[in-house]
């Protein structure tokens, strides 16, 4: 008998069927199934070899290792029976069970709004034939459900059963978008989780903001174990990260690894951060501590020099090839030529922004008065003969020289007395 390995249920339970060898079974066919909650509908993902079902009865489920708040999760592969074929009718009805399922779930919030539990419903889900109603909620602690589980077996004439899951599975049951941009890992393909703690964002060098490291769920995103594994074998000949070397300069900070270079990289006061190869960290280690300099060495680069194709000779000859040096060398004369032109212009402009304008000298009233009426003298006069220019530049800059005195200002609150004449 070959065994296939089916999911079922919202909460995208396992479970291993076996079936006649002689027909095979494609990936994706819809079965109807006896599971240990009863009669439901279950999506084949595949055949499985003996290697591969004794690996999924090793999983674990979020119970075992402490990452749900409910202690009475079912197995998370369990055994399934075959039944037959799911055929039109059955697909139909499960169509009609999910439009009902919406309807349910709002009339039960509004039931659980008198009870004042703490306790939050995310979804509801019928077993065939409508034989079970399942309501899945999510709380911090236990919660004594039994009146309200009274009142909904009143409201929906069946049987009822509330199961209690983690923040972990309700972004399992409703889905949504990662950080990343695609659908939740936990929503589609992912079978396990995996307990996640900081020390693994911390050795992958991640920034500890909640807000980039956090999923739907309010967890670490369970990518964070996909490649600690690589990061751990690194980290195996280093400290850990943030670790303090003590020199006779200052201390040199660890602050983290490069995979795709395999250097280390770390924080010296007065050179700023270097990278070290991870083969040579213990060279550098001894040199820093010992006082001395560590000299990085740069690789240089082993190009060759640019010569022309050997292929041109015999293209265009010896004579092609001094009419192709000398259109070169005309094309490099017009190009400085451009570059001096561009560079004095840029100079011209320059010179002209730094230069300030000068204001024009405000004059005071009285001052302005004086000129008024020379000019208006000047304008009645007719002269018999024209005045030189430069004595006029005189006669302009003469009254400009003599400055008017200004009256004295008055103080702010003092006033002027009157002095009273004596009578003679």
């Amino acid at each position: 008998m070959n065994k296939y390995l089916a999911i079922f249920g919202k909460p995208r339970y396992l479970g291993i069927f076996a079936y006649n060898p002689e027909e095979q079974i494609a990936k994706g066919t819809t079965v109807v199934v006896e599971s240990h909650r009863g009669e439901e509908t279950a999506v084949v993902a595949g055949i499985l070899t003996p290697e591969q079902e004794a690996e999924y009865r090793l999983l674990r489920n979020a119970a075992e290792h402490g990452d749900s708040s409910s202690k009475t999760t079912e197995p998370l592969v369990t055994d399934l029976t075959f039944i037959s074929f799911a055929t039109d009718e059955d697909m139909q009805m499960a169509e009609e069970y999910r439009e009902e399922e919406r309807k349910i779930l709002k009339s039960a919030i509004e039931l659980l709004k008198p009870h004042e539990l703490d306790m939050k419903l995310i979804d509801v889900e019928f077993l065939r034939h409508r034989r079970k109603l399942f309501f899945y909620f999510s709380s911090e602690q236990r919660v004594d459900f039994r009146a309200y589980v009274r009142d909904l077996a009143r409201e929906f004439k069946t049987r009822i059963e509330l199961r209690q899951i983690g923040v972990r599975d309700e972004a399992k049951i409703i889905r949504g978008l990662g950080p990343c941009g695609q659908p939740c890992c936990c929503s589609y393909w992912l079978n396990q989780f995996a307990p996640i703690c900081i020390k693994m964002v911390k050795e992958q060098n991640l920034a500890l903001n909640p807000a980039k490291i956090s999923g739907i769920c309010g967890r670490l995103m369970c990518c964070m174990c996909y490649e600690h594994n690589v990061y751990r074998e690194l980290w195996e000949k280093l400290p850990n990260p943030g670790t303090k070397i003590k020199t006779p300069n200052g201390n040199v900070v660890v602050s983290g690894v490069e995979i795709h270079t395999n250097n280390v990289r770390c924080y010296i006061p007065s050179r700023g951060e270097i990278k070290v190869p991870i083969d040579r960290f213990n060279e550098f280690k001894e040199t820093v501590m010992a006082g001395k300099d560590w000299v990085v060495e740069e690789d240089k680069d082993d190009m060759p020099p640019l010569c022309l194709h050997s292929g041109l000779h015999d293209i265009f000859g010896s004579t092609g090839l001094i009419a192709h040096k000398e259109r070169e060398g005309a094309d490099d004369k017009k190009e400085r030529r451009s570059e001096k032109q561009d560079g004095a212009d840029g100079r011209e402009k320059v010179n002209r922004s730094n230069k300030k304008r000068k204001r024009p000298r405000k004059l005071p009233v009285a001052q302005k008065e004086q000129h008024a009426e020379g000019d208006r003298k000047e304008h009645g006069k007719k002269l018999p003969h024209a005045v030189p220019a430069k004595e006029k530049e005189a006669e302009k800059q003469v009254p400009a020289r003599e400055k008017p005195r200004r009256p004295r200002r008055r103080r702010s609150g003092a006033k002027k007395t009157e002095r009273t004449v004596p009578e003679e």
